[in-house]
């Protein structure tokens, strides 16, 4: 990988250059030099601060026969955050040095651009806070599906990123939250953030079975299934009560699943795929993200847990893969601020 740390911002006056990360061949990216050009009409170019890395970038990442290398640069980095440093001739809203969350595909890099509809301005208050607008904006929108009320039973299946950050939103509203992972480690956290039990679910029959007696055996009035395998769906439909709410958080992405129908009509649970897929919704979310975070809902900055440049970018993919004691999100520094 090229880590060369200094490339000039501008070659003359009147170009200026940029790195951007490219996924070459399966695990493994090389920082490229490119030409940054001016936005477009109705667009907004960001000078990034840093990107998250998602798990679901990690299928990219380690490569599968569907997919073909080279990767488009900056992709598929999806959670930046920057500093606006030139904006389209219509743009008028939103002017330069503003600091923003955005929506896009090529966030691995030091420059990217968005339509205007896709920003979400950053208030004073979250200055030097890093702010991975899509995540957070995700969480917000689970959450508000799952319509979680104070005194329910809620089980979370799954103690990443999202579940963890959605442990915290339950609590917060006096729901009665149990935790289901098979990380130590991010068992102990989702404690710390406002679950009344945690159970491991390194035997998941066992762990089912001691999840369903907290419950008197009636399961629970909502479950979250945050972890996007087979398994976890299974444990997640199995712990549902009758006229329970099913909440389809996790990404599934490599292949088929299998229900069973028969225990879900028997329940007549509520299934919710809680994925959004309209921009609208996508950055309704991160400004209400935004907002629990200044209303003191929300606080992921404990759960940055490791924070690398863009040049170890491939070093970053590996922990988000391997999880190790003290993991629970990476993130990249791109350039402004970093």
């Amino acid at each position: 990988m090229n880590t060369d740390a200094n490339v000039p911002r501008t070659t003359r006056a009147d170009v200026r250059v940029g790195r951007v990360a490219v996924l070459t061949a399966p695990m493994r990216t090389r920082l490229e030099r490119t030409v940054v050009r001016e936005p477009s009409a109705g667009e907004v170019r960001v000078l990034l601060e840093g990107c998250g890395v998602c798990a679901s970038n990690l299928a990219v990442w380690e490569g599968r026969p569907w997919f073909e290398y080279p990767r488009e640069p900056g992709s598929p980095g999806h959670e930046g955050w920057g500093i606006v440093d030139a904006v389209g001739d219509d743009v008028k809203d939103i002017s330069t040095g503003s600091r923003v969350a955005f929506i896009s595909a090529h966030a691995y890099a030091e420059y990217d651009f968005a339509p205007r509809g896709a920003v979400v301005p950053l208030p004073r208050e979250l200055d030097e806070l890093p702010f991975p607008g899509e995540p957070l904006g995700c969480v917000m929108n689970i959450f508000e599906r799952a319509r979680i009320t104070a005194g329910e039973r809620v089980a979370i299946v799954g103690a990443g990123f999202l579940g963890l950050l959605l442990t915290q939103l339950a609590a917060a509203v006096g729901a009665h939250v149990v935790v289901l992972s098979r990380r130590a480690y991010a068992l102990g956290v989702a404690r710390r953030v406002g679950a009344i039990e945690t159970l491991s679910m390194s035997d998941p029959s066992q762990a089912r079975a001691l999840a369903l007696a907290m419950s008197d055996g009636r399961g629970y009035e909502c479950v979250i299934e945050a972890i996007g395998v087979q398994q976890a769906l299974d444990l997640a439909s199995a712990l549902a009560a009758e006229h329970g709410r099913l909440v389809i958080a996790g990404y599934h992405q490599d292949g088929l699943r299998q229900v069973d129908m028969q225990q879900w009509n028997w329940r007549a649970l509520d299934v919710i795929n809680a994925h959004e897929r309209s921009l609208e919704r996508c950055v309704g979310g991160i400004e209400r993200a935004v907002a629990a975070v200044l209303g003191g809902q929300l606080d992921p900055f404990a759960l940055f847990t490791h924070a690398l440049s863009l040049a170890h970018l491939d070093r970053a993919f590996e922990l988000a893969r391997e999880r190790p004691h003290g993991f629970v999100k990476a993130i990249v520094h791109s350039g402004a601020r970093s």
